[in-house]
């Protein structure tokens, strides 16, 4: 494994894929958003009419994924999150989709977010956040994303949808959802993105080998 791996977990809608993506570009790693291949294998099956809670039919979208699928305009969303937690939650496509993970960061190392980064994908990496807020924050912030994109959105059932996908997230058999032991916790609750990359970078300091930071 590369040293060089910046393992990002934690819940929707705290900011971690925006974190992400600014760290990627600071260390000068590829960026690897993780959910978008479960938000993409739930689409394959909603595409194929059958149900995402369907081992036999997500396995087999997992299986088929292709990287033109994570270029889909559809998968954002609660149709989206809903189909993206229930694929997630079966063993055979999280096994479909390992190798995809760490190959992508093995080499040359890489910025990967998603919610088993650091507990199962790359648990040996060096530099490891967990990146959280309060859930009324996440869902006022989901609510903001679906209200600027002209999507009708209620504030009190997004903040819910967002605690029931912690729950399940959490809950799941398969790598649940869970700070790794040794990752640093960073909470966004009253952080914009431009002070939570700094705290994230005071976080990070000195545990990426490789780079002057």
């Amino acid at each position: 494994m590369s040293p060089r791996i910046v393992a990002i977990d934690g819940p929707a809608a705290a900011g971690k894929g925006t974190l992400a993506r600014r760290l990627a570009a600071h260390f000068g790693l590829p960026y690897l958003d993780t959910g978008l291949l479960y938000r993409a294998v739930g689409r394959r099956v909603l595409d194929a009419g059958a149900d995402p809670a369907d081992p036999g039919a997500a396995a087999a979208a997992a299986r088929a994924l292709r990287p033109a699928d994570l270029e889909r305009g559809d998968l954002r969303g609660p149709a989206a999150d809903a189909a993206a937690s229930a694929v997630a939650s079966i063993p055979a496509v999280r096994a479909a989709l390992l190798d995809f993970q760490r190959n992508f960061g093995r080499d040359h190392g890489a910025v990967l977010d998603g919610r088993d980064i650091g507990t199962v994908i790359f648990p040996d990496a060096p530099a490891k956040l967990y990146v959280t807020a309060s859930v009324a924050e996440r869902g006022r912030r989901r609510w903001a994303e679906l209200v600027a994109k002209g999507v009708p959105a209620d504030l009190a059932t997004v903040t819910e949808e967002v605690r029931q996908r912690d729950a399940i997230d959490a809950a799941r058999a398969a790598a649940p959802m869970r700070p790794a032991d040794d990752a640093q916790l960073l909470d966004t609750t009253t952080l914009d993105a431009d002070a939570a990359f700094a705290r994230a970078l005071e976080l990070l300091a000195g545990r990426l080998p490789g780079r002057a930071e």
